[in-house]
């Protein structure tokens, strides 16, 4: 039986992350606040184009929260600043992959912290939603 040794560890260049971001929910909690708010969360939170990809069920509602959560924490942003939920959008890019697209002000701080490309996984199960935004110089 062949083993492979590593001989060193080399650690990835962290220099270029400006920012990072992480956030987890119950996916009965957003299913709680779609149903009392009568549909009107999706309204306040998504973007069309994300109220279209998420139509598959409750699981992706949460996960893209959680992106956009994470997204906030990334930019270094507040969340109970004045902010509009819809000045970010998660994409989907044709391999399935998680995209961002800012808008409006979250542009302009990304621009600011001369942010250029993101990083960006979600995951969910049926009981809870996860997501993890890295910002890129």
């Amino acid at each position: 039986m062949a083993s492979t040794c590593i001989d060193t560890l080399t650690m990835p260049d962290t220099s270029n992350i400006i920012g990072y971001g992480m956030e987890i929910v119950a996916t009965v909690e957003i299913a709680t606040l779609i149903e009392q708010t009568q549909g009107n969360f999706t309204m306040q939170y998504f973007t069309a184009s994300e109220r279209s990809i998420t139509k598959s069920g409750i699981q992706h509602f949460a996960g893209r929260f959680c992106a956009k959560k994470a997204i906030f924490k990334a930019l270094g942003m507040e969340l109970n600043q004045q902010i509009c939920w819809w000045e970010m959008e998660v994409q989907r890019l044709p391999t399935g992959e998680p995209s961002v697209v800012l808008h409006g002000q979250c542009q302009q701080i990304a621009n600011r912290l001369g942010i250029t490309k993101w990083l960006l996984s979600i995951t969910h199960v049926s009981d809870y939603a996860a997501a993890s935004a890295i910002a890129l110089l």
